[in-house]
């Protein structure tokens, strides 16, 4: 695993076995995921979705404490992912990073709570699943709209963007923190010390993965 430009997420590049009959490889290790992180990945929810070519879902992120962490991969096709940084008082606030997550290379990226999370299909029926640190909660959900021109993400321009209505209708990142609806830096890393504290003191939980 390898941090990327935005601090709290990282993407991970596995060694891929192949033969004859096919391919394998490990997608998440709890023991990587530990020394990178500096706590265990809690999981209460493991989430798949199936899109046409096409399909931009996102800017999600739920609120902190005790915010959504995920750990995405495509395990068929291909997309574009995209972690934006929300947090109001971050030196990287408004900005973004994107991944190519496919079925070849097999990268898995972790966002850390408090993040914005969106993802482009670059293939019909591309699939992707992810491993969620706490179940899906309506009240504590929100959105950015990915095609916010502050945000300026860049989408594939040969490609047509398919939003759901809600995604679609979300607030700009300005409209957002004008509206008092992001969360601050300050509270998602206070969060995630507190993450850390429990794994040192042995408190990992009953619901934290061990594949």
């Amino acid at each position: 695993m390898r941090p990327l430009g935005i601090e709290g997420a990282w993407v991970d590049t596995p060694r891929v076995f192949a033969d004859r009959r096919g391919r394998f490889h490990e997608w998440f290790k709890a023991d990587l995921f530990r020394e990178m992180t500096g706590h265990a990945m809690r999981l209460e929810q493991a989430n798949c979705s199936r899109s046409t070519r096409g399909t931009l879902r996102g800017v999600h992120y739920a609120a902190v404490p005790p915010g959504q962490a995920k750990y995405v991969t495509c395990v068929g096709g291909a997309v574009l992912d995209v972690v934006v940084d929300i947090r109001t008082g971050s030196p990287t606030f408004g900005g973004w990073e994107a991944v190519r997550l496919d079925d070849r290379d097999h990268r898995a990226l972790y966002l850390s709570e408090g993040l914005g999370h969106a993802f482009m299909a670059l293939e019909e029926g591309s699939t992707v699943v992810y491993l969620c640190s706490e179940g899906y909660a309506p009240q504590r959900e929100f959105g950015i709209n990915p095609l916010d021109p502050k945000l300026a993400i860049e989408w594939p321009a040969d490609i047509a963007p398919e939003l759901s209505d809600k995604d679609a209708a979300a607030p700009t990142l300005a409209e957002a923190h004008l509206g008092g609806l992001l969360p601050s830096y300050e509270e998602c890393t206070g969060y995630r010390r507190r993450l850390r504290s429990g794994v040192r003191a042995g408190i990992q939980g009953e619901s934290c993965v061990s594949l």
